[in-house]
C-alpha cells in the first residue's frame, strides 16, 4: 500500500511571513527513524513546537536495500509497517497536543531526504537524535553532516 508522502493532522498552521531570524523557530523539522534517540528527539522537538506555537514537520526516511530479492521485500515490508506505525503517532501527538503536524515518509538517503525537506519547508531548527552505531563516531553520522552543513540551527538529541 503506498501511502501519500505528505499528511498534515491537528490544527492548520498560522499563516506567517516567512522570515529567518525571529523569535524563536515557527517550523521545528526532526527527523525520525524509529531508534530510542530519533524518538526521544521527536518528542523534544514536539514540545518545542508546542511551547512556541511553531509547526512541526516529521521526516521519515527509508534507505532502500542495498541488495535484492526476497530479504529487500521483507526490508521494505518493515520500513512499510514502521512509517505506518510513525504515521499514527503523528496523527496521536497532533491531536494531543493540539499541534500543527507535516508527516513526510521519503525515500532515499537520509542526509540528502533531510536536508531537502529542510529547505521545502523552510526549516529555522533541524532535531535528530545522536547515531548509536559506534562506527558513525568516526566516518560521521546524520547529525554531524546537518551540523556541518551549516545551514540550520541543528539540535542533537541523545
Amino acid at each position: 500500500m503506498d501511502a501519500p508522502e505528505r499528511e498534515r493532522y491537528g490544527p492548520q498552521a498560522r499563516p506567517l511571513p516567512f522570515e529567518r531570524g525571529t523569535d524563536g523557530p515557527r517550523v521545528v523539522l526532526v527527523g525520525v527513524d524509529g531508534t530510542r534517540t530519533s524518538l526521544r528527539a521527536a518528542a523534544y522537538a514536539a514540545g518545542l513546537a508546542r511551547r512556541q506555537g511553531s509547526g512541526l514537520v516529521v521526516v521519515f526516511v527509508s534507505s532502500p536495500p542495498p541488495y535484492s530479492g526476497i530479504v529487500a521485500g521483507a526490508v521494505q515490508q518493515t520500513h512499510d509497517e514502521l512509517a505506518d506505525e510513525l504515521r499514527a503517532e503523528c496523527r496521536r501527538g497532533a491531536e494531543e497536543l493540539d499541534l500543527p503536524v507535516t508527516f513526510l515518509c521519503r525515500r532515499g538517503d537520509a542526509y540528502a531526504e533531510l536536508c531537502r525537506a529542510a529547505d521545502e519547508h523552510r526549516a529555522d531548527l533541524v532535531v535528530v537524535g545522536s547515531s548509536e552505531q559506534a562506527g558513525h563516531r568516526l566516518v560521521g553520522s546524520v547529525a554531524t553532516r546537518l551540523v556541518r552543513t551549516g545551514r540550520w540551527p541543528v539540535v542533537v538529541v541523545p
